[in-house]
């Protein structure tokens, strides 16, 4: 009896506990599902995003704080001797900029430049695998640590905008282990949209800025839904990075970057207004000019072929070349005294916002000997002197350095050089107004640090044609008050700059023949009379429903479109959809896998042994004739296999079956080989492989039978019900206008888009055509000759109307003929599952 308590109650604990094992498992998935739920959400990456890039932001810019320390450290240590100092002054850049080109080149290329371009082109919807990796990042952080602790005028905004999209897509393929939700890839599309408003405002600690300057800058089209999630992560970043700032001891407490001191009651009279406008018109001509120097530097490296040979092969010898260039003319006890070449850009742009008149000092002793001003004065010369040397100096010196290959921007030059061509107006008005401005019987004295503002927002915003550029002043500054002054000389700016010059990062991109899409100019009403019938290729590489599986091979072989169209046969030419390359590969691979011609082999070998039993039941001289005659045929192919042959890939499937996967070879594509030679290597790559497993009677018929196998198997009529057809692929009619047309392509980011005419395929428009219109529009004013097809755009009301009668009678027939045939549907195990029940 006791036994058989303990049995019972050894039992219940037994269950006691598999139970409450089970109750632990099932709230342990619970949590976890709950916790990979919570990291999902877009608030968590947002949050992560924003922590991480404000954090990176301010380390570089204590590195490049540490560079340029070191660099005034060693000049002020060799006052003794000038020329030690020169050799250090120069010395000291020309090593980092040397390090940084070369570690970019030898780590990942993709670094070099701003990166705006690229991730513009990606946002467009091409795919540039290699400028989102994780050595283009470390690449991009270390090199332009380097290259701006080297002092030249470069900036920080435009790439740390690819670092930050760099960030986030890193931290997408991190989050994708915790959901599934981060595998989307237009998804991850936009949030690079929201990264490079994190970019700008990790910068300029300006989030409502950086996003504007996001969309403006970088997105054709902005989807509405990042609105919110674009200003979440630029103002965890901007807040982050201010808050290092004051955990830093540099700031007291979360400020403007650039706080101003800027007059509030009075901010500015209507009498400046002119003076303004003028300032916004000569930035915008002056945006359009540093827009055609760069491109121009470059065209010239690129146009002298002794040049371009020398500079490939000496790689790092240009950048060299040019930053001594730039680091004499700056040395500060030479030319570089008329420049305040012992200001970095940070500090130039602090003193140059600063409200206090500096013409109005005539003696230079009146300066203050405690700020950064003191390095504007000059015992021979004025400030108006200079100013201008600095800003015509700096002018190209900026174009000149951005062409070097080493990852840097142009908007803080260009702001910094805007800002210097506005002080330069600001105290030339106080020098003409020397009483200020008289109103209502209070004198108010004019304020150049405001011209100053006025002309660093304009010319920013003339060379990247942005309005947003205003927000990053008021937002820099700390101060609104003079909004409308800055307004009107940034639209004037824009005005001036995009009749005359693209943007710089759309020159980049056409310097660097990135697939982009160009914008439509203003004005230019020949867009609204191009029809896409002008344009489209009429000659189109097509597959049919009916077609054979040679014909996939030969279409294969002939041309290199990622997609193909799908009709219903040659004769009507009725679109039934689009299908993918990689899908016929796959087609083809099924046909003429390796599954197929092991079965094929084993069933003539097996069938070719028995006819040899049943003719020569044991004949010793049969079986030496036959070994004999083997050995002969291996001996053909191997000479054939021995000979140099180009390189051979196979074409890869795309459907991801076990069909299809488990195939460890697949077919050949010799671009340049006959058919012969084609069936011999098929017969050297599958009939050898299987000598060691077949007897020796039936050796000797194999590579006979394999040819003729192929060639059966190539005629027959291919089967599309195991391949993914697109049935509604983007379609366009005849008539659609260059303008809609450019604008689908804008908002879909579409690489090429079918032309069909009551469902006939008659045409196709990419990528290249439309962008060579619009370009070819651009420089003629219209097309010169017009095609056939427009003259019968063009026709009278009689032969429009006979054409709709026609259209109408060929849409009758179309529409009876769509009811008798249907498109080919994926075999799903499912629905022969539900057949057989």
């Amino acid at each position: 009896m006791c036994w058989l308590v303990y049995i019972v109650v050894l039992t219940d604990l037994t269950h006691w506990y598999c139970s409450s094992k089970c109750c632990c498992c099932l709230c342990t998935v619970r949590c976890q599902k709950f916790l990979i739920s919570c990291v999902g959400e877009d608030w968590i990456f947002l949050i992560l995003l924003g922590l991480f890039m404000a954090l990176l932001s301010w380390l570089v810019d204590f590195g490049i704080g540490i560079c340029l320390q070191s660099q005034k450290w060693m000049y002020v240590n060799l006052e003794s001797n000038v020329f030690l100092q020169y050799l250090a002054w120069v010395t000291y850049p020309v090593v980092l900029i040397t390090f940084s080109a070369g570690f970019t080149q030898l780590l990942a290329p993709q670094a070099v430049g701003s990166g705006i371009p690229e991730i513009k082109t990606i946002l467009r919807g091409v795919v540039l695998k290699e400028c989102l990796t994780f050595k283009t990042f470390v690449a991009k952080v270390i090199g332009l640590t380097s290259a701006l602790g080297s002092g030249m005028p470069l900036g920080k905004e435009s790439p740390f905008v690819h670092i930050a999209s760099l960030g986030a897509a890193l931290l997408c393929k991190f989050m994708s282990l915790f959901g599934g939700i981060y595998e989307n890839e237009s998804r991850n599309i936009e949030l690079l949209s929201v990264a490079c408003a994190v970019g700008v405002s990790c910068v300029f600690a300006a989030p409502i800025g950086g996003l504007l300057f996001s969309i403006e800058a970088m997105s054709t089209f902005f989807t509405v839904r990042n609105y919110w999630r674009g200003f979440f992560a630029a103002t965890v970043t901007a807040f982050m990075y201010r808050v290092l700032a004051v955990w830093n001891r540099d700031e007291v407490t979360i400020t403007a970057l650039l706080p101003t001191n800027f007059r509030q009651d009075f901010p500015f009279d209507l009498q400046e207004l002119p003076a303004f406008a003028v300032l916004g018109i000569a930035s915008g001509l002056g945006g359009a000019l540093f827009v055609c120097l760069n491109r121009q530097i470059v065209q010239l490296i690129r146009n002298q072929k002794t040049i371009k040979k020398f500079l490939m092969k000496k790689r790092l010898l240009y950048p060299a070349l040019v930053t001594l260039l730039v680091s004499t003319l700056t040395f500060p006890p030479g030319f570089g005294q008329f420049m305040a070449a012992k200001l970095t850009q940070m500090e130039s742009l602090e003193t140059l916002l600063d409200n206090q008149t500096w013409s109005k000092q005539g003696i230079p002793e009146e300066f203050d000997s405690n700020s950064h001003s003191q390095a504007w004065k000059h015992p021979q010369v004025n400030v108006f002197v200079t100013l201008t040397l600095f800003v015509v100096m700096k002018f190209w010196m900026s174009a000149l350095a951005m062409t070097m290959p080493v990852p840097c921007g142009a908007f803080m030059p260009v702001f910094v050089i805007g800002a210097a061509f506005g002080r330069l107006v600001g105290e030339s008005m106080a020098a003409w107004f020397p009483d200020g401005v008289h109103s209502d019987g209070t004198i108010y004295p004019i304020e150049p640090g405001v011209y100053a503002a006025v002309g660093a927002a304009a010319l920013s915003g003339a060379v990247t044609h942005t309005v947003s550029t205003a927000v990053v002043v008021f937002e820099l500054t700390g101060q609104i008050s003079h909004i409308l002054p800055v307004m009107i000389a940034v639209i004037l700016a824009n005005a001036v700059a995009q009749s005359l010059q693209p943007s710089l990062y759309d020159s980049l991109i056409m310097i660097k023949k990135l697939p982009y899409l160009p914008e439509l100019g203003w004005g230019h009403h020949e867009y609204y009379n191009i029809c896409v019938e002008d344009i489209m290729i009429r000659d189109v590489m097509y597959i049919t429903l009916n077609c054979c599986y040679r014909d996939l091979h030969d279409v294969l072989l002939t041309g290199h479109l990622k997609t193909l169209a799908l009709l219903e046969s040659s004769e009507s030419m009725i679109l039934l959809g689009s299908i993918e390359r990689a899908q016929i590969q796959a087609l083809l691979s099924l046909q003429l896998g390796r599954p197929r011609r092991l079965k094929y082999l084993r069933d003539r070998a097996t069938a070719e042994k028995r006819l040899s039993v049943v003719s020569h039941p044991s004949s010793e001289d049969g079986s030496t004739m036959v070994n004999q005659e083997v050995h002969f045929q291996v001996n053909k192919e191997s000479s054939f296999s021995s000979t140099p042959t180009p390189s051979m890939k196979p074409l890869k499937p795309a459907l991801k079956r076990p069909s299809v996967v488990d195939c460890p070879t697949e077919i050949p594509m010799p671009t340049s080989k006959s058919k012969h030679t084609q069936n011999l290597y098929y017969q050297q790559q599958w009939s050898l492989s299987l000598l060691p497993c077949l007897s020796n009677n039936c050796i000797s018929f194999i590579f006979y039978s394999e040819r003729e196998w192929e060639e059966n198997q190539l005629d027959e009529q291919v089967n599309f019900d195991n391949c993914m057809i697109d049935p509604a692929p983007i379609q366009l009619v005849e008539s659609t206008s260059l303008h809609k047309t450019h604008t689908i392509f804008s908002l879909l980011g579409l690489d090429h888009a079918y032309v069909t005419s009551i469902g006939r395929l008659i045409g196709v428009v990419s990528l290249k055509e439309l962008q060579k219109a619009i370009e070819g529009s651009v420089a003629v004013k219209g097309v010169n000759v017009r095609p056939p097809l427009a003259s019968f755009r063009d026709s009278g009301t009689s032969g429009t109307i006979m054409n709709n009668e026609n259209k109408a009678r060929d849409l009758h027939k179309l529409w009876n003929r769509r009811k008798l045939m249907s498109l080919p549907k994926e075999h799903r195990a499912s629905d022969s599952d539900e057949k057989s029940k």
